[in-house]
């Protein structure tokens, strides 16, 4: 697979717990960095093999805080340099607030079949801590938007651990969502992520965190009932009707090559990984040429690299690591020594040894100590 994220780096206001590269810059900023970026794709054209882009995914930030004609530049600059292949999934970004009906026919027509919503919770006194610009009701109205505008999938983000959240209200916000039409669900438990202003009401006890106890409890009920609503759990995080994974993401966990383009966005060739660095102002000032000195990073990964990447990456996933795979990439003494690390963890219960497809997958024990496993799963440096 072949993929491209475009990052859009501009929010209304910062949510307080995002640690995402974003900024709160006005139109003209915008407008400049709609330029820079096209000139960005037009530069880095051949960065992915001359094969059709099986997944376009624009992120942000808030991709949704950009026009209509701001897209349709996007979308064209992307089919001019690009083979957009006509089964794509092309996603982007939402917020509740920013969904009007013109916002949804418009991105239709340029070509997305996907939208991804940030609801987070349906509980307006935990928006307003989160600092979220919707209410409950904004983000119930933006999902009867989206599905009359014919937008054919749909996905929502929700967020447990929240401070001062119980567990009646994560499991009536997962019961409230499991009722609207929406293809995929994104669960995540909440991170203090450094600098981000969550993390400093932490730390000046303004706040208490939900604790592991309840967290565990949360992602417990969330299983259950994603389960009983007959959604698939194919990653940590995510959940979907049946057929309905999301494909850009599921390449991220599957080896996709994927270009990325805009200020703080990563690419990965497969041997390779890039990264823009985070400043708008100084992409803007480059025209998006992000080859000049101090505007990218980048690493070229060693096999013990890639090895430990695709443990941590495959493991996330329902099928988890196919040993045959891992064979044929790392051979026999690499397998063995995987395999090895992975007894103990058997015999704990928290990893399952299928022998008979050749893969090593998370019990769902495992899933509440993934961390730990994929940690001991990784390669051991002479």
């Amino acid at each position: 697979m072949n993929g491209i994220y475009i990052h859009v780096p501009f929010c209304a206001h910062r949510c307080v717990y995002c640690g995402f590269y974003s900024t709160t810059y006005g139109a003209s900023v915008r407008e400049e960095y709609v330029e820079a970026l096209c000139h960005e794709l037009r530069l880095r054209r051949d960065y992915l093999p001359a094969e059709d882009i099986d997944t376009l995914y624009i992120g942000g930030g808030t991709p949704s805080q950009l026009s209509l004609g701001q897209f349709d530049r996007i979308f064209s600059q992307i089919r001019q340099d690009f083979i957009l292949s006509p089964q794509a999934e092309v996603t982007v970004e939402v917020n509740p607030d920013d969904v009007t009906p013109d916002l949804v026919t418009g991105l239709r027509g340029l070509g997305v079949n996907r939208l991804s919503m940030g609801i987070q919770t349906l509980d307006d006194d935990l928006l307003r801590l989160l600092r979220r610009r919707h209410t409950a009701r904004e983000a119930l109205h933006a999902v009867e938007v989206i599905v009359s505008g014919g937008i054919p999938s749909l996905s929502v983000d929700l967020i447990y651990g929240l401070p001062r959240q119980s567990l009646k209200g994560w499991t009536d916000d997962v019961e409230r969502v499991l009722r609207l039409p929406i293809q995929h669900l994104s669960a995540y438990c909440l991170m203090y992520e450094e600098g981000t202003p969550l993390y400093r009401m932490k730390e000046r006890g303004d706040l208490e965190e939900a604790g592991d106890e309840l967290e565990r409890q949360m992602y417990e009920w969330l299983l259950d009932m994603t389960a009983a609503a007959g959604m698939e759990h194919y990653e940590i995080s995510n959940f979907c009707r049946p057929g309905c994974r999301a494909r850009h993401n599921s390449g991220y966990w599957q080896e996709m090559r994927y270009l990325g383009c805009g200020p703080g966005a990563h690419s990965y060739d497969g041997r390779s990984r890039r990264w823009n660095n985070g400043d708008v102002l100084a992409y803007i000032k480059a025209g998006g040429d992000t080859s000049r000195s101090g505007l990218s990073e980048g690493e070229l990964l060693t096999e013990s690299d890639l090895l430990d990447e695709m443990v941590m990456k495959s493991l996330r996933t329902c099928e988890g690591i196919d040993l045959r795979h891992f064979r044929q990439r790392f051979g026999e003494t690499a397998t063995d020594a995987l395999i090895d690390r992975a007894r103990p963890f058997v015999t704990q219960g928290v990893l399952r040894l299928d022998k008979g497809r050749e893969r090593l997958v998370l019990s769902r024990e495992g899933l509440f100590v993934s961390d730990m496993i994929m940690s001991g799963l990784m390669a051991v440096d002479d």
